[in-house]
């Protein structure tokens, strides 16, 4: 005997055996359960509860189950049924039938694939006390559909297998927040010999800093000088002149603070110790930095590496310049990710950005071709992921830039723009560019350039290069699996 056949015999007396079976409390919440998961509803409120939790693993184990179930659904009822047609189970010989019978091919079942979605991707974010409880459910309304007669046990496995699958694959969409770590730097230098008391060591606060900043930094640092910088002062000069005089350079403020820092020292000698001060820093967490302490017990560690950074127009950015709408998105995604998580945060600046009167395409000449564009970014190192919302390094010294062009489509450009920023990240859209080089030529047809460098925005005139400094700053780095950083990888 052959052994489908083996198996489709099988299948049909396991199906026997549990939609034959009954018991009152069953037979009122089984079916219960199987038509709450209609349309994927049951999926729809789980995912709503967690993203309004307030924390931030359950926001992403709703993103990530509402993304996984989207992939399972069409799928399994655009091809999976259409490809095999599998005719329903018959009622006959069974107890009365708790559901309506449904009209669409048995095999896959649809509904085991999106709660086996939903599940693996809960999963893979939300604590065990979370996953466990939403497997189980999985489990129950992936049992609810043979119970109630309308699937064989085949058309459920399978479903189900579909359905863990689309989770797996979400990860190569949106990574887990556990994949990078602390962005590597393979070029280490000799642990330097600091003063435990900080002796030799100047400290530049902003003005914007969180309120206490300056005073932890002199408890825990009692030799260091620390300079508190008045609001709308030049934080250049101040910077350039505590550079010229100290051992050891900490800056405590925002990443075009850090820009300035690192265009004193970069070519020198002098290691600069980047202090988290509330501000956006996503440098700071890509060498595994997230408080004043940890700062603080990288300085005492001594742990020095040489890293890249980045240079246009005479100013050098140690995450990313641009130009185009992505400030922008950045700016409005960071003021409201940590209510509603990264992903919902960013559609929502995207449909402002692109929405009607919202903002335009750029002309620009990418070495020496002509585009119109969205936006140009231009990383210092590798960023992760694809598409529209690069976060974080694996690497902060390969040698290269990364740049990515959002060309602007003849028809639909505003509707095209979405689609490209989320298919870019799996390569399927042609107007979504991303290469590596060393180099990068940019200018406007009207000669005049608006650019961004990690925040801080100005305009030059004419042509401008990006280049890279490979391996040209000394900077302190956090132990190994140190800061929040270095968990999600957040860069």
């Amino acid at each position: 005997m052959r052994l489908s056949s083996r198996l489709s015999r099988l299948d049909r007396r396991v199906f026997a055996m549990v939609a034959g079976t009954r018991g009152p409390g069953l037979d009122r919440i089984v079916p219960a359960l199987s038509r709450a998961a209609d349309n994927s509803l049951l999926w729809a409120g789980l995912a709503g509860a967690l993203a309004v939790s307030g924390r931030r693993p359950l926001r992403r184990a709703a993103t990530r189950g509402l993304l996984a179930v989207s992939l399972a659904s069409p799928l399994v009822n655009l091809v999976g049924k259409q490809a095999f047609g599998r005719n329903r189970p018959s009622a006959e010989g069974l107890p009365a039938t708790l559901i309506k019978m449904p009209v669409s091919a048995s095999f896959p079942s649809g509904h085991s694939a999106s709660a086996a979605a939903f599940a693996a991707a809960v999963a893979m974010e939300a604590p065990r006390a979370v996953a466990v409880p939403v497997a189980l459910l999985a489990a129950g309304v992936c049992f609810s559909r043979v119970y109630t007669g309308v699937h064989y046990p085949g058309d459920v496995l399978v479903g189900a297998g579909i359905g863990v699958a689309a989770g797996l694959i979400t990860r190569r969409i949106w990574p887990d927040a556990g994949e990078a770590g602390q962005a590597r730097a393979a070029l280490t230098a000799p642990s330097a010999r600091l003063d435990p008391e900080g002796e030799g060591a100047i400290a530049v606060v902003d003005g914007s800093a969180d309120t206490g900043v300056a005073q932890r930094l002199r408890d825990a640092l009692p030799r260091a000088e620390v300079v508190e910088v008045a609001r709308g002062a030049d934080l250049g000069a101040v910077l350039r002149e505590a550079a010229s005089r100290a051992k050891v350079l900490a800056v405590a403020g925002n990443d075009s603070m850090v820009d300035l820092a690192a265009q004193e020292t970069a070519g020198g000698a002098t290691p600069l110790l980047v202090v988290p001060a509330g501000g956006p820093a996503r440098f700071t967490r890509a060498l595994g930095v997230e408080t004043v302490q940890e700062a603080v017990d990288a300085y005492h560690t001594g742990d020095l590496v040489a890293v890249d950074v980045g240079e246009v127009a005479g100013r050098t950015f140690v995450n990313n310049a641009s130009v185009g709408v992505y400030p922008a998105l950045v700016e409005r995604r960071e003021h409201r990710q940590g209510r509603i998580g990264k992903w919902p945060a960013l559609l929502w600046a995207m449909a402002e950005l692109l929405g009607p009167g919202g903002a335009r395409p750029v002309d620009v000449i990418v070495d020496g071709v002509p585009r119109r564009v969205w936006t140009v970014f231009v990383g210092n190192c590798l960023h992760e992921p694809r598409g529209g919302a690069p976060s974080r390094r694996h690497r902060l010294e390969d040698g290269l830039l990364d740049i990515r062009v959002l060309a602007a489509a003849d028809r639909l450009p505003r509707v095209r723009v979405f689609l490209s920023l989320l298919a870019g990240r799996v390569k399927l859209s042609h107007h979504y560019q991303q290469w590596q080089a060393d180099t990068l030529r940019l200018s406007a047809p009207s000669g005049r350039l608006p650019l961004s460098r990690d925040g801080e925005t100005f305009t030059v005139t004419g042509e401008v290069e990006f280049t890279k400094r490979p391996r040209s700053l000394l900077v302190i780095r956090g132990s190994e699996g140190s800061g929040q950083g270095a968990r999600s990888g957040a860069v």
